[in-house]
């Protein structure tokens, strides 16, 4: 049996958005900018994925930008807005320390070159504090970026009203909500955000493809340079295939996603409370209240967090330490190091992510097996320490 508990990481393509891209590879090779009749085909199809991708978020199909995926989404946010705000002075930036590696280290990158930027902590909830935002904004502030949900706990953040504190002090405000989009409902509207990043193969879409929502009248620099694609803000030849896969697969996925919310949540909770019951000296890490349906993140203490990984998949199991791209490194989760959390706690913690192939019979197998699994490695590492 194999089991995967990594969606958190990607997901498979949907049957429905894959069908979508096979047809435009055969039909669809036109480029989207070309006037004729084969590239007015190809801009249409793209025109139709950005109506299914805005009403995935509550937006209209104009604020749609179309990228490579979350990343680029996010740098694009993040140092448009910088260097668009630069010229009257707002040169400090905001973020929280649990922010994916396409913030954070665009942060950095800013910081180099002379940004001013803050990094907020937290606490051992996850969750983002107000008052820790109003502490650090000030007038220079050009942009605040805060993650809808947390893509290690799933915390979901009060993102309302933080955008309500930046912008008191006039600062945009940026989300990324590349793990919450297709998950649960997300409004830009009722969010109150400036910005909000998302990622086709996060619910189900293609890789290599995403998508910038920019409200109107929002400043923002290209980073890129070249023809006048996507109304002169990202230049390049569109993905046509991909992009027509997102947008298949955010019409799938606003369409289930009520149902598949309940469904993913009694899963995940009956895999918790069965770890948690079967395996001692475990713990849940980050509030258990406020986060999407699909994840839970474990701690198992007097155990190392990568020989778990190895001995789940050696039994078919696929799980994860936490961010894909920080997969390889030895060093502990920065997110729950942004949590207070112990460098020991913060390497013995798996995520698990689950989606919609997941059913109860595989969610009972897991629960299962971690038992043995646990008491031979904890095993091994006393003698270890002997």
């Amino acid at each position: 049996m194999r089991i995967y508990l990594d969606h958190n990481a990607t997901t498979p393509v949907d049957p429905v958005a894959a069908d979508a891209m096979m047809r435009s590879l055969e039909h669809l090779f036109g480029n989207a900018s070309s006037v004729h009749y084969y590239g007015q085909q190809a801009k249409a199809a793209i025109d139709d994925a950005r109506t299914s991708v805005a009403a995935l978020v509550g937006a209209e199909p104009g604020e749609i930008i179309f990228t490579s995926g979350g990343t680029e989404a996010d740098n694009f946010a993040i140092r448009g807005v910088a260097e668009a705000l630069e010229p009257i002075g707002r040169r400090h930036l905001i973020t929280s320390g649990i922010e994916h590696e396409a913030v954070l280290n665009t942060f950095k990158a800013l910081a180099k070159r002379g940004w001013r930027t803050t990094v907020i902590p937290l606490d051992a909830t996850g969750i983002i504090s107000p008052d820790r935002l109003r502490d650090a904004i000030t007038d220079d502030t050009a942009l605040v970026s805060m993650m809808h949900a947390n893509n290690e706990i799933g915390t979901i953040q009060p993102i309302a009203e933080l955008a309500t504190i930046a912008h008191a002090h006039g600062a945009v405000f940026h989300t990324d909500a590349v793990q919450s989009a297709g998950k649960i409902a997300v409004s830009v509207r009722a969010l109150g955000v400036d910005l909000l990043a998302l990622s086709g193969h996060k619910f189900y879409g293609p890789k290599g493809v995403g998508a910038l929502w920019v409200k109107r009248g929002v400043r923002l620099a290209p980073f890129m340079s070249g023809g006048k694609q996507e109304r002169n803000r990202r230049a390049g030849t569109e993905n046509v295939p991909g992009v027509i896969g997102m947008g298949a697969a955010a019409a799938v996925a606003l369409k289930k996603m009520d149902a598949e919310a309940v469904r993913l949540s009694a899963l995940r909770d009956r895999l918790e409370n069965g770890i948690l019951a079967a395996v001692p000296n475990t713990d849940v890490n980050g509030l258990r209240t406020s986060r999407v349906p699909n994840t839970t993140n474990i701690s198992f203490d007097r155990i190392e967090a990568e020989s778990l990984l190895i001995a789940l998949d050696l039994e078919g199991v696929a799980v994860s330490t936490g961010s894909a791209c920080s997969s390889g490194t030895l060093e502990p989760s920065h997110v729950l190091k942004a949590m207070s959390l112990s460098s020991h706690r913060a390497q013995n913690s798996i995520r698990f992510s689950l989606g919609a192939s997941n059913t109860e019979e595989q969610i009972d197998h897991v629960i299962s097996i971690l038992p043995r699994i646990v008491t031979k490695l904890r095993s091994l590492s006393s003698v270890a320490t002997r």
